[in-house]
Formats: C-alpha cells, sequence, structure tokens
C-alpha cells in the first residue's frame, strides 16, 4: 500500500486571530521540495482573509480529478499506440448541496481535449478512452462527487 503525504503550514503572525479576520494564506509542501502558496477560496472567505494568487482547495479537489484522468488517459492511448501531441482539459466543478443537505463538491466536469500526431482514434475510440480512464482514475473512485467528462472534440 502506498501512502501519500503532504505538509500544510500557516502561521498567525502578528495578527489578532480573535476578530477571526486573519489570512487564510498558508502553504502546501510536499516531497521533492514543491511548495504551493494556498489559501482559502475568495468566494468562501472574501478578501483579504484569503488570496487571489494561491490555489484553494476546491480549485485542488478539481485538478486533482483532472490530473488523475489525463495521467490515466495518456496511458491507455500509448498502450493503444495512439500518440498524443496535446491534452488540455477546462475543468470545473460544482459547489451545491448533496443528498444530506450539506454544503459540497457536487459535480466535477472535465472537458478534455486531445491532439494527435499522426493517425487520431475515431469519436467512438475516444470515448471508450475517456470511460477508461474515467473507471481507473483513483480519485475518481475515492470520492462522491459525481465527475462527468465531456471531451471537446
Amino acid at each position: 500500500m502506498a501512502i501519500y503525504s503532504a505538509e500544510i503550514l500557516w502561521s498567525r503572525g502578528d495578527q489578532d486571530f480573535l476578530d477571526n479576520r486573519y489570512s487564510r494564506g498558508h502553504l502546501w509542501r510536499f516531497d521533492g521540495g514543491v511548495e504551493v502558496p494556498a489559501s482559502s477560496s475568495p468566494q468562501v472567505v472574501p478578501l483579504p482573509g484569503s488570496r487571489e494568487d494561491a490555489v484553494d482547495p476546491e480549485e485542488a479537489f478539481v485538478a486533482s480529478l483532472s490530473s488523475c484522468h489525463m495521467l490515466w488517459f495518456l496511458s491507455l492511448a500509448a498502450r493503444d499506440g495512439w500518440r498524443v501531441d496535446d491534452y488540455r482539459d477546462q475543468a470545473e466543478g460544482r459547489m451545491g448541496r448533496n443528498a444530506e443537505g450539506r454544503l459540497a463538491m457536487t459535480r466535477v466536469t472535465l472537458r478534455p481535449s486531445v491532439t494527435f500526431d499522426g493517425a487520431a482514434p475515431s469519436r467512438e475510440q475516444l470515448d471508450a478512452l475517456h470511460h477508461q480512464a474515467h473507471e481507473e482514475c483513483f480519485i475518481a473512485s475515492s470520492v462522491k462527487t459525481e465527475v462527468r467528462c465531456e471531451p471537446v472534440y
């Protein structure tokens, strides 16, 4: 079993904190030394409590689903002999009330657009590759959120 970790760092500094007007800006640190500025979403905690120039958990959730799908798609395409030149996804997450009435990310829609070098799979073959990538994605298998894939052709 693999274990994945992230270090999340926040410090109050000279902020009062008890007035609830502290910065939600913090840092995500990953193995290999990658550091990502993070914050609450400005849609959740208005500026200046949040940082527009940082990744928020909701964006990271959408990005992790998109990234996982893409990595599986690329692997499956290579296995089947399709040479991918570019893969782009304009993924979007929707926040709403779930079946329990709680605020949750209720839907993530992936909109991958893929270009190939030379021969390209048919629309049916592309749909099958995207379907299999979705089925294989560990992240999609880990969440209750509806994850849709709407390829751009």
